[in-house]
């Protein structure tokens, strides 16, 4: 493994047990106290367990959550922007403030694994909205979810007995090891990772075609937890990759897999937590592009850029590559960017996504400038 990338603070977490430890462990946790986990909770465990949030074990304490909203570090010095927290209730918490450890469960009533207990703190969510969200307006998706959960949080290391199962794109659910394996079996030191909750289209190509110039591939490494509900579902946006992927990319220089993360939309602050959490998929360089995992009018355009210039690179050691806003430009003849084109927009073409929509909806095929006629194609099949 030493030919990529070492992973956030040196080491690959791994919080899933084996053999007698996990049997041991699923005996144990049929006498502990039960907290149930939500959607967006049990997407942070699995991404604990396996290492994605490494160096985190568990989720975050007092000292590490008020150091991530003063500093935007972890108490050790390590850059992290967004505390990972699992919060309970205030009737919850007086009945779990003698248990040393948990069992944690999803919300059909399956064990996952234990949890033990090292603090029960408040929920400061009015700082935490301004601190990671820079806003605390409630029509923000990801305040929103942040008031709607308990007003304390249970800090703790995590031991599952499994991998998090999920009965959907499991041939794309790889973890951080596993990519990192296949990186090296491919030979591969420098890979770039294009984030995405949105299908594919012509200025994404063209961003990661640029990318992959410079380095040896191309990680396409789309967020399939949950997402906003107008969102295009996960299913729907693999299959687009797939048919891009088959017609428009090199197959020996692209490996697609998928991150079970939610989305938080916390723009730049989310920025920084997607290049640490590739970083610890064994990735090189990351592109952060225009508005990046940004909602509304939250964030300014390229405030996803900025912040990186608020880290000692050698903290980060990923590379971020920042494109600006891309698109077809009919006087160039091809695909450009504000860096690259020195005509206006009357020769740009450029949908917005109400616009893209309407179209689909209606059987019509947006403009090749715009998306490839296979991802379109795919589009239409699943918006009747």
């Amino acid at each position: 493994m030493s030919k990529l990338i070492a992973p956030h603070g040196g080491r690959l977490v791994n919080r899933i047990l084996s053999g007698d430890a996990r049997l041991a462990a699923m005996e144990k946790a049929k006498s502990l106290k039960k907290i149930s986990l939500n959607t967006r909770e049990i997407a942070d465990l699995e991404m604990i367990s396996n290492g994605a949030f490494s160096p985190l074990e568990g989720f975050v304490n007092s000292k590490d959550y008020e150091s991530i909203l003063h500093s935007m570090h972890l108490s050790n010095g390590l850059p992290w922007t967004i505390p990972i927290t699992l919060s309970v209730s205030s009737q919850d918490k007086d009945k779990l403030a003698r248990s040393e450890e948990l069992a944690l469960y999803d919300m059909c009533g399956k064990c996952l694994g234990i949890m033990k207990v090292e603090e029960l703190y408040p929920a400061d969510k009015k700082r935490e909205s301004l601190q990671v969200y820079k806003t605390d307006d409630e029509a923000h998706p990801g305040v929103a979810a942040l008031y709607q959960q308990g007003d304390y949080y249970v800090a703790g290391p995590v031991s599952l007995f499994d991998r998090i199962l999920h009965d959907d794109l499991t041939k794309y659910r790889l973890d951080p090891m596993e990519t990192r394996i296949l990186f090296e079996k491919k030979g591969w030191k420098t890979i770039v990772a294009f984030q995405t909750r949105n299908p594919v289209h012509r200025a994404h190509e063209y961003i990661q075609k640029t990318a992959m110039e410079i380095v040896d591939g191309l990680l396409l490494h789309p967020l399939v937890g949950a997402t906003k509900s107008d969102d295009i579902p996960a299913d729907v946006r693999m299959e687009c990759y797939e048919v891009l992927l088959k017609n428009y990319f090199p197959q020996n220089r692209v490996v697609l897999s998928v991150m079970p993360a939610n989305m938080r939309y916390a723009g730049p602050k989310e920025a920084i937590m997607h290049s640490i959490i590739r970083k610890n998929y064994g990735v090189s360089h990351f592109i952060v592009g225009r508005d990046h995992a940004g909602v509304g009018n939250y964030y300014g355009t390229y405030d996803a850029h900025h912040i990186f210039q608020e880290f000692d690179p050698r903290a980060i050691t990923i590379t971020p590559l920042f494109f600006d806003y891309t698109f077809f430009c009919k006087r160039c003849g091809g695909m450009a960017s504000t860096k690259t084109c020195p005509h206006d927009k009357d020769h740009h073409v450029s949908l917005s996504g109400t616009k893209v929509r309407e179209m689909l909806r209606d059987g019509i095929v947006p403009p090749v400038e715009f998306t490839r006629p296979e991802v379109a194609e795919v589009l239409i099949k699943h918006s009747k």
